[in-house]
């Protein structure tokens, strides 16, 4: 499959670039999903307007500081490195920005961080899953040269310039969508008290897929000289964290006398409708 020739379209003569496009359609389709959920649980959804107008921004910032950071000696000028229309958006910059995003959501309304990230991870991953899109348009973030007819195209590779490559933004896509449906169901089902959990299998999922994926790069950000590649630093760092995380989460659970067994799917009232623990509304 050839990569378009061009990568926007104009609109009376001004260029909107795909990868764009495929960047608000992530965070509209996440915006939705995040939506759901907060409804599922229990948590006040009117809190989502104020979260797209702190989150969006600072992931975006995040996106573009992590990625100049590694990439400093390329830029002449402040204006070089603000101008994200030419690109260069990191997505572990995008998701510490948008961390910071929710902290300061948090703090605000007053919600726990674990809670609200339990129901804002699943549509992190669907973002992800759809902005990876982004990178095929910009023909970028592919991995090392294909000469095997046998795998030319999708799902393998993907041509550019009259050679193949092999489509790690399609791996990573795929994965991503996967683990979107994963992490659907079970924020979706499972409203156990245990807080974090979702949240945690995110961090063990998406980084165990990036360590993989990043290793066949060949646009990746390195640390100095030192040949270590940052994302997948960052991605072991993802995996122990979440692995760390989730046997503290369970823990603590369990040293107040809940159960783990208890973190089941909700029981249905005599009415048909849903029954929402009293801990798992908002204040």
């Amino acid at each position: 499959m050839q990569l378009l020739m061009k990568n926007y379209i104009e609109v009376f003569g001004f260029p909107i670039y795909f990868y764009a496009l495929t960047m608000v359609g992530g965070m509209l389709a996440g915006s939705f999903i995040a939506w759901l959920l907060m409804k599922r649980r229990g948590i006040n959804a009117d809190i989502l307007l104020d979260m797209m107008v702190v989150i969006f921004p600072l992931a975006i910032i995040g996106a573009r500081v992590y990625y100049v950071i590694f990439e400093w000696e390329n830029y002449n000028s402040f204006l070089e490195m603000i101008n994200i229309r030419k690109g260069g958006l990191a997505i572990y910059g995008g998701v510490i920005g948008g961390a910071l995003g929710v902290l300061i959501i948090c703090l605000w309304k007053k919600v726990s961080f674990l809670k609200l990230g339990d129901v804002l991870v699943p549509a992190l991953i669907l973002g992800q899953a759809i902005g990876r899109w982004g990178n095929f348009f910009n023909q970028e973030a592919h991995g090392e040269l294909v000469t095997n007819p046998k795998y030319f195209g999708l799902p393998f590779s993907v041509e550019i310039d009259g050679a193949y490559y092999q489509a790690t933004f399609f791996y990573e896509s795929m994965w991503c969508l996967l683990g979107f449906a994963l992490l659907f169901v079970f924020a979706w089902r499972y409203r156990g008290k245990a807080d974090g959990l979702v949240t945690m299998a995110y961090f063990v999922w998406y980084g165990l897929e990036r360590l993989v994926v990043e290793g066949m790069r060949t646009d990746s950000l390195y640390i100095g000289n030192t040949g270590i590649r940052v994302s997948q630093l960052l991605s072991g760092m993802l995996v122990i964290g979440g692995v760390v995380g989730a046997l503290l989460i369970l823990y603590f659970r369990k040293k107040k006398g809940q159960p783990t067994k208890e973190i089941l799917p909700e029981k249905q009232s005599d009415e048909g409708g849903d029954e929402i623990p009293p801990s798992d509304m908002q204040e």
